[in-house]
């Protein structure tokens, strides 16, 4: 298999792997019948409590899922091989707040220059998993958004054309037709199967916008997939990849909070808001970056409090709203 193929193999996994938690899909069966694979995937952090700047951000005590509290993930599409530690080519950060029956969604671009907390240099941030794991990875995240980070999902699999033929495909609006190895994507609303929307999401040098460009289709599939790993049929569907999904996914989410998602939390969301990083690239030292002002810094920490808090309106989101 070709590197960039495996890389966006990794990526959608771990976005689809999410979709199909916070839908329920796994989670339903993972409720029923194998714990030991819920058991296998947990794996605890030990990175102190981030405290944020803003006395406006509270976090002394983790989410309490038996009260609904608002929560964040962040998901870590890690591209890690043999005798190498790897970096997180994919950053997308999942607030659900029940009390507004949303979630917000966003990707971190993986060439965003920052400081990586516990290395001492200023880096893209895709490289802060290269250097210091899962931990440091949370860390410069949490430093970026100035917000707490309270769970994580780290996924390195190639099982992505079977997630999306197992949900049943996913249906996108493509912005404009293009070419990806021989299979054309037409303008408008196009059915995808697993295979076509893997080359759908690994477009990225032909999109006007780069790699924005190709966070906006990942967001999209994200999007599909959840909606339909809300259906029963799918959910009996997930049960033949649970071994696999446990040897390729780590995360610090419990088995009892998984069931507590399920059971209290999914019949309070019913819709998606997407909000985009804006930011420029430039070159620095011959290295490009992805440069985000502390502007925008400060907006998306606003729109992420925002929807955190239960009677807060939710800050602007500068785009369409996702349902």
């Amino acid at each position: 298999m070709k590197r960039r193929t495996k890389k966006i193999l990794i990526w959608s996994g771990s976005a689809v792997f999410a979709v199909l938690l916070l839908g329920g899909g796994i989670v339903w069966y993972l409720y029923h019948s194998v714990h030991q694979v819920a058991d296998k995937i947990y794996e605890k952090t030990t990175k102190p409590v981030y405290v944020s700047k803003d006395p406006g951000v509270k976090k002394d005590i983790e989410p309490i899922f038996d009260n609904l509290d608002a929560f964040n993930i962040l998901v870590l599409g890690v591209d890690q091989r043999e005798n190498d530690s790897g970096r997180s080519d994919t950053m997308i950060v999942l607030t659900v707040n029940p009390a507004k029956n949303s979630i917000l969604m966003f990707n971190i671009p993986r060439d965003t220059r920052t400081e990586i907390v516990g290395h001492g240099t200023v880096d893209k941030i895709n490289h802060a998993y290269a250097f210091g794991g899962v931990e440091m990875s949370i860390q410069t995240v949490e430093n970026f958004l100035d917000y707490p980070i309270d769970y994580y999902m780290k996924v390195n699999m190639e099982g992505f054309e079977r997630l999306i033929d197992l949900v049943g495909g996913v249906k996108v609006n493509n912005p404009y037709t293009f070419k990806m190895q021989g299979h054309e994507f037409v303008k408008g609303q196009i059915s995808l199967n697993g295979k076509e929307a893997l080359l759908y999401s690994r477009m990225r040098y032909d999109d006007p916008r780069g790699d924005l460009g190709r966070n906006a289709r990942q967001r999209e599939i994200l999007i599909e997939g959840m909606k339909s790993s809300l259906s029963l049929s799918n959910i009996v569907k997930v049960q033949g990849l649970l071994d696999e999904v446990g040897d390729s996914v780590k995360s610090n989410i419990t088995f009892e909070d998984m069931k507590t998602f399920l059971t209290d939390y999914r019949p309070h969301i019913d819709k998606i808001d997407s909000v985009e990083i804006k930011g420029k690239g430039e070159t620095i030292n011959g290295i490009w970056y992805y440069i985000v002002p502390s502007e925008e810094k400060n907006r998306i920490h606003e729109v992420m409090k925002a929807h955190l808090q239960e009677n807060v309106e939710s800050a602007p989101l500068t785009q369409a709203t996702a349902q």
